[in-house]
């Protein structure tokens, strides 16, 4: 079942409309996509696009799911400075209309996984960036959307906090979500994600599994991290 449908003819900002280019892929039930690029390749345009954050976007960007939902879990924590962590749950569990005891049932469950249950009534402006990040994760997770848009979900985090992130990445795929990753990480995308969408100056330059990339960049064999400085 596709869950995200992306076709982005052009996207970018006043002063140049062009930044990103013929940018098109599927995201299915249960895949997990790798979004790949060097500084400035448009990653983070092409997210703010699929989120619906830059309006001179040209193009049709479609969240296709039974519920239609996503959650965003950017590379910069966002967070209130005057708010507990429990309180910034309250407050996500509020805007997805989720009843009490679901809330409640999801919040111990995550909280508890990511080690954050002593401070759950802490306010966040106290966390070490590495907690700051794991608290955008309960919150991402919170709400079990149809789709997420990761980006860069590895800095910060811990080799435990990093397996946690894995394991809950592919319980979600199970249940049937699918997932976007931008990420930097080129071993660990190459080991989980079922394919990839390499950027390069604005535009695609390969995209679709391993096997796929390298026969685009005529390297069978290599691995995702020599594909990727052959082709961008």
């Amino acid at each position: 079942m596709e869950l995200l449908h992306v076709h982005i003819g052009q996207g970018g900002y006043e002063e140049r409309d062009d930044v990103i280019r013929d940018i098109t892929f599927t995201l299915e039930a249960g895949q997990l996509v790798g979004l790949i690029g060097p500084n400035g390749a448009g990653k983070s345009t092409t997210i703010k696009a699929i989120l619906g954050l830059i309006k001179l976007t040209k193009g049709d960007v479609r969240f296709c799911g039974p519920e239609g939902s996503h959650a965003y879990i950017p590379e910069q924590p966002i967070l209130y400075e005057e708010l507990t962590l429990w309180e910034h749950l309250e407050l996500a569990a509020a805007a997805h209309g989720m009843t009490d005891e679901l809330f409640r049932e999801r919040a111990e469950e995550l909280l508890k996984r990511f080690k954050l249950n002593e401070v759950r009534h802490h306010l966040t402006t106290s966390f070490s960036k590495g907690m700051q990040q794991k608290a955008m994760l309960v919150i991402g997770f919170l709400s079990r959307p149809d789709v997420y848009i990761v980006d860069e979900p590895f800095i910060g985090l811990d080799p435990k906090a990093t397996k946690e992130l894995l394991d809950t990445l592919n319980a979600e795929r199970q249940r049937g979500a699918a997932i976007l990753m931008s990420t930097h990480v080129l071993d660990t995308a190459e080991k989980i994600c079922d394919s990839f969408v390499l950027l390069s100056s604005g535009e695609t330059v390969a995209q679709g599994d391993l096997e796929s990339i390298r026969r685009q960049c005529g390297m069978p064999g290599a691995s995702l991290f020599d594909c990727f400085h052959t082709l961008t």
